[in-house]
């Protein structure tokens, strides 16, 4: 069912991709943080073949030239590579990931917005947030908070949308809402076959979970098909309050990884 060798294989071939593309990343971004994105965009993409996943999207990002901010549910630090091959955007990730060994340092070069969660840092947090997108970057954003069992899809704090409270100033001076897509992600098959819900941990990471461990048996296991569906993009301008767009986003996130889980989705 999961084979060392293979993982051990798949993590050198990881590691030996990861240090030929980082120097010509670093060179780029002393250039442009814009081609910089790109070289991004095709490491994650190259990591999404060396790994053995096969990743199924419907719908697309819907930034257009402008940021955004993408809000999806998470069940494991592989979520990262995934929608790291898709969208051409930065992670909003929790302090502590700043600290992780080699993710740590992957997240760092990618320039993720590490933010402090405790409810008496909301306001801080918000601004630094507010900053990068003002500044052309798109976001990603985990809304539960914490990884689950891939499951399920837990409630989405509305704490951590805040910063589409505020529109944001255009070159031209004129202030426009925040784009908020929403979009789900999940693990569903193992070598063409259903993935259960019993061999979903192999995947989803969470709990006391060891780090090490859990990505030498996933990088172990087969071709594993991961399916994201991208939803219709939206704004709070179209929702009375921040509680409101919170939950149209969680029930259109729950609802899409339900579909796929159940092997339903078109």
């Amino acid at each position: 069912m999961v084979s060392p060798f293979l993982g051990l294989v798949r993590f050198a071939a990881f590691t030996a991709w990861t240090l030929l593309l980082v120097p010509p990343y670093l060179l780029t971004r002393m250039v442009s943080c814009r081609r910089a994105g790109q070289i991004v965009l095709f490491y994650w993409r190259g990591v999404i073949r060396l790994i053995g996943f096969t990743v199924v999207a419907r719908g697309a990002p819907e930034a257009g030239a402008g940021p955004a901010l993408y809000v999806a549910n998470h069940a494991s630090y592989l979520d990262i590579i995934v929608l790291g091959s898709l969208i051409p955007a930065c992670f909003i990730a929790k302090a502590e990931v700043a600290g992780w060994p080699g993710f740590g340092l992957l997240a760092r070069l990618a320039r993720t917005v590490f933010v402090d969660r405790r409810p008496t840092a909301t306001a801080r947090e918000r601004d630094s947030v507010r900053h990068r997108l003002e500044n052309g970057d798109s976001l990603i954003l985990f809304a539960e908070g914490t990884s689950s069992d891939g499951n399920r899809v837990l409630a989405f704090k509305s704490a951590l949308l805040s910063v589409a409270e505020t529109g944001l100033t255009g070159a031209d001076g004129i202030v426009r809402p925040l784009p908020v897509q929403p979009v789900s992600l999940a693990y569903t098959r193992l070598d063409g076959l259903p993935l259960t819900r019993a061999m979903r941990p192999f995947l989803a990471w969470y709990g006391d979970m060891t780090l090490a461990g859990h990505l030498l048996g996933a990088l172990g296991l087969g071709r594993v098909t991961v399916e994201v569906t991208f939803h219709p993009a939206t704004s709070l301008a179209s929702f009375p309050s921040r509680k409101d767009l919170t939950v149209h986003c969680h029930d259109l996130v729950a609802n899409g990884v339900a579909t796929m889980l159940a092997g339903r989705a078109a």
